[in-house]
């Protein structure tokens, strides 16, 4: 008796343990994937100009409004709430490099507009707002819709016009990367134009299509992890990842015209 009394609890011991590994191994086979990370190469992200209108407002401690127009991209289509937009987590990244500063980011996108319906509506979309950055967003459009979007169409010139006339940054915002947009023969004739534009009117472009294009062919990183089901539209983990990218983008050429003037005041040439 005292033996079979002594032997019970070695037995139950290695009961439960066995039990306990029965239920282990399940639970590792549940267990959530490595989250993907967001590749954000700074050579591709940095903006040609320094944005001198951001600059001074940041060395004065003044209140810097940011209005991002644009279509679905900007108003945020495929987002799953207004806070996962890239305008909303822009906002977040902002305040990140810039802690203790009021920045405002105005979203001002509207579904299925291309480049005369934006600029019919920059007075009061844009103008009225006094911003001291604009990020413009368009291309997309004129692409899944079969339409060029060519050289000769002074739209895009007038939208610049008005933007230089309240002195204010601009940066433009190239296509999205996405199975709908790639399958237009026009894609990256579109990219290319737009480009070109930026570089011919002096202004800083986004290169968000080259940055999607990586995640695909170089992070070989699914298009269901960063488009939408529909095809077209980006999703909350690639609005935050190019939120993320801009935020750096801004931060590090607002800054640089600060940086250049204090070493310039040290002697460093």
């Amino acid at each position: 008796m005292r033996k079979g009394y002594l032997a019970f609890p070695a037995i139950k011991a290695t009961a439960v343990a066995a039990l306990a590994i029965s239920l282990a191994v399940p639970l590792l086979a549940r267990a959530e994937p490595a989250e993907v990370a967001c590749d954000l190469p700074f050579s591709m992200l940095r903006l040609a100009h320094p944005l001198s209108r951001l600059a001074q407002r940041l060395a004065t401690s003044e209140p810097i409004t940011i209005v991002a127009i644009g279509s679905s991209s900007t108003a945020g289509a495929g987002a799953s709430t207004a806070s996962a937009t890239y305008p909303s987590r822009l906002a977040v990244e902002l305040e990140r490099h810039f802690p203790n500063r009021q920045i405002t980011v105005i979203n001002r996108g509207i579904n299925g507009e291309e480049v005369n319906d934006m600029v019919k509506r920059f007075d009061s979309a844009v103008v009225d707002a006094r911003p001291d950055l604009v990020l413009w967003q368009f291309g997309t459009n004129s692409i899944v819709r079969d339409q060029n979007l060519n050289s000769g169409d002074t739209a895009i010139q007038d939208g610049l016009k008005r933007i230089r006339a309240i002195g204010a940054d601009v940066v433009i915002i190239d296509p999205q990367f996405a199975p709908k947009v790639i399958a237009n023969s026009r894609a990256a004739a579109t990219v290319e134009l737009i480009a070109t534009t930026a570089k011919y009117e002096n202004v800083d472009l986004f290169r968000r299509y080259d940055v999607m294009k990586r995640w695909s062919k170089v992070d070989h990183i699914p298009f269901k992890t960063f488009v939408s089901q529909d095809g077209l539209h980006m999703n909350d983990w690639s609005y935050a990842c190019m939120a993320k990218g801009l935020g750096m983008a801004i931060a590090e050429a607002a800054q640089r015209p600060v940086m250049a003037a204090t070493m310039m005041s040290h002697g460093v040439r």
